[in-house]
């Protein structure tokens, strides 16, 4: 007997568990729901609203191959527990993939048991270094790995499971339970499934693309500008090597080549951070540059709380907090700018903020999010402080405010002028704070700390391990 396991990588093509596990007439395809995973900080029910999307099709392919997918409710140790009672002798296949403590934790035991046994089977993903990690030849590891011959579906099998394996549920007994008892939440976001990824793909390389580079830095026309494959990424509803291959294919002839360029360097980076938390899995808790943790060292639940729920007082970055409770995504800018403020203005300790801010995004990727999270307070040693002035971006990104009343029903008639100035007294929220008074103050803290030797001899240490090679252009 095989037995894929699915965590991340929920679709039917190009994934090397499900092509290679299926070379058995007899094979068990699981996803263990663990219920405490999805309960950890930063998981949402919007996040696992997806995820069902992407196995609900995954389900559908899988029938037409004749094959079933099972939900095992329970973690890991659980999982393995259940194999070894009910199929001793099974290969198990698994695809790799980088996420939080607890996962880690629970798949490192999971897979040194079946190591010892010669029965476990990992395949690479992304274009992550796993083993023999070396940032010298990360780049090139990377383009090796996008540029492997793509893997079909896999082949029909010929037998079926007459009997539901005790302790399995079929996939849609588990959906149909699962939503009878769970209340639905308001927003209107993206759904899953690879029909959903491949439609989005198409359309970004065939015309969406048109001013991509530009308009991605706008809240305004980022929605319809970006590639919005962020979270079918994340779930692996497309491969992110069916993507570049896609991208490779058209980009030479496209009118948008110098913008698909620009969305080439994006899956790099893509890859670039999520392999910093592989590599140092402790990023999830502490700064990249230890001696920031002592930076900001206690937490104000009152601030913290009206940021995260879009009450500041400052209307675009108010608009741009409730433009993602509702949709779960907002453009890599202002979700920068966002963290800028509670790291800076408010100087709220990242570890807080950051699975706060990590609950609202459907495309959540621990890897990049913590990474970006620490590069937008400040503490990874290696890139400058960058301070957002939420003022000077709504002016840039929003010149008429029209975007913004959209989001703010409440200011639909107030003026641009007032609404860009934050001066809306007795019509909108106080401000939580003083912009100029709060930016010079975390100005000062943060540059205090990165005057002495003892820093710079760090951070020399942090860019050898995390730093890109690459020339930027």
């Amino acid at each position: 007997m095989n037995i894929v396991l699915l965590h991340k990588n929920l679709r039917i093509s190009d994934n090397a568990a499900l092509y290679n596990g299926c070379n058995s007439e007899k094979t068990l395809i699981i996803y263990a729901y663990d219920k405490s995973y999805w309960l950890e900080s930063g998981r949402s029910h919007r996040q696992f609203k997806f995820c069902l999307d992407c196995l609900s099709q995954l389900t559908e392919n899988l029938k037409k191959l004749n094959r079933k997918l099972f939900i095992f409710k329970g973690n890991l140790n659980e999982l393995s527990v259940w194999i070894e009672k009910n199929y001793p002798q099974s290969k198990i296949f698994v695809n790799q993939s980088t996420d939080t403590k607890n996962y880690r934790d629970q798949f490192n035991a999971f897979k040194n048991f079946f190591l010892d046994r010669n029965r476990l089977n990992i395949f690479e993903d992304f274009g992550i270094q796993t083993q023999n990690f070396d940032r010298e030849k990360w780049s090139l590891d990377w383009h090796r790995i996008m540029k492997k011959e793509l893997l079909p579906a896999p082949n029909k099998s010929s037998t079926d499971f007459k009997k539901i394996p005790l302790g399995l549920l079929p996939f849609n007994n588990f959906k149909k339970t699962f939503l009878k008892n769970t209340s639905t939440i308001e927003g209107s976001f993206q759904s899953g499934g690879e029909d959903n990824a491949r439609k989005l793909l198409s359309s970004f390389l065939k015309n969406r693309a048109n001013g991509y580079s530009l308009k991605m830095s706008s809240p305004v026309e980022a929605e319809s500008s970006c590639s919005r494959l962020s979270p079918h990424i994340t779930f692996g509803s497309i491969s992110l090597r069916t993507i570049f291959h896609e991208l490779m294919e058209n980009i030479n002839a496209s009118p948008y080549q110098r913008d698909l360029l620009s969305f080439k360097k994006r899956l790099h980076w893509h890859c670039h951070f999520i392999q910093k938390l592989e590599t140092e899995p402790e990023l999830e808790f502490r700064s990249m540059h230890p001696m920031c943790d002592s930076l900001r060292d206690s937490e104000n639940k009152e601030l913290t709380e009206k940021w995260i729920l879009g009450e500041t007082g400052f209307p675009f970055l108010d608009a741009c907090t409730t433009f993602l409770r509702k949709k779960g995504w907002i453009n890599f800018r202002m979700r920068a700018m966002i963290m800028s403020f509670a790291s800076y203005n408010l100087w709220q300790p990242w570890q807080r903020t950051s699975p706060l801010l990590a609950e609202l995004f459907v495309d959540y990727e621990p890897g990049i999010h913590i990474c970006q999270v620490q590069m937008q307070s400040g503490v990874t040693g290696i890139n400058l402080p960058r301070i957002y002035s939420v003022l000077k971006q709504s002016k840039d990104q929003d010149p008429s405010a029209t975007w913004i009343k959209g989001q703010l029903k409440s200011l639909k008639d107030a003026a641009p002028k007032n609404i860009h100035d934050a001066e809306l007294i007795e019509i909108y929220h106080d401000k939580i704070v003083d912009l100029k008074s709060s930016a010079r103050k975390a100005r000062e803290e943060v540059w205090s700390i990165r005057k002495g030797s003892n820093f710079k001899k760090i951070a020399k240490e942090v860019y050898l391990k995390h730093g890109s090679r690459l020339k930027r252009a």
